[in-house]
């Protein structure tokens, strides 16, 4: 069997494992466990843009990675952010050779026992959703072969994370329509409202305290109560 041919058939499993992960969570540390072995490095992790823009560490095969981004995030600089700037794949040969970040990155680096590493941001519609980081315990321990195979582990990975986020944010919505739907019936039942008007109520509330709609109407099922100051306003 050629190399071609094998590297096709793993990232066909790859795929199907993605499509089989249960929520992003899943799904990012499908991607990580499958870097271990696609580009044989001795660490690899996922760390995740929340919808404020904001990296969160998601999937780490070693929880001494932590510490790293948590320095680079809090710091605002790092390799990790210079590849969500730039948008594309970022190669350190050797953390010792490197000038463009601070002597404390790199003696972290080191004290972990890393000595290479290589940043890909998984881009969406060319918007980075994530990045998957690659690291080895030697001076350059990746290849030109090695930097093709994460860039289509993060191919994968982006297209995999996107679908999920969406799932999600669907599910949320879904969940959402069925509170409001909810909560509205109490209030049309209660109060002898229509449905135009029990909507005005729960968004006036919803204004008024600078509360989201979904939280209002939980609070609603909850207590099966408004504040005193909203009823008179019916």
């Amino acid at each position: 069997m050629s190399m071609e041919h094998s590297s096709a058939e793993a990232f066909g499993r790859l795929a199907a494992e993605l499509q089989d992960a249960d929520g992003v969570e899943q799904t990012v540390e499908a991607v990580v466990q499958y870097a271990l072995q696609a580009v044989w490095c001795e660490y690899a992790s996922v760390v995740l843009i929340t919808k404020r823009r904001r990296p969160q560490i998601m999937a780490l095969t070693d929880p001494k990675l932590a510490e790293l981004y948590r320095s680079q995030i809090d710091a605002g600089t790092g390799p990790m952010i210079t590849a969500l700037e730039q948008r594309s794949a970022l190669l350190i040969p050797d953390v010792l050779a490197e000038a463009r970040w601070s002597a404390q990155w790199s003696e972290q680096m080191v004290a972990a026992g890393i000595r290479s590493a290589m940043h890909l941001p998984m881009l969406v519609a060319g918007r980075p959703e994530a990045v998957l980081s690659l690291y080895s315990d030697k001076p350059d321990g990746f290849t030109d072969d090695d930097l093709a195979v994460a860039h289509i582990l993060a191919q994968h990975g982006s297209a995999a994370v996107a679908a999920a986020r969406n799932q999600v944010s669907l599910t949320e919505a879904v969940d959402a329509r069925k509170l409001v739907g909810q909560a509205l019936g109490i209030l049309m039942e209660r109060y002898r409202l229509d449905e135009v008007r029990a909507f005005e109520v729960l968004r006036r509330y919803s204004q008024d305290n600078n509360r989201k709609l979904r939280d209002v109407a939980q609070e609603l099922l909850d207590t099966r109560e408004l504040p005193t100051s909203s009823q008179r306003r019916m």
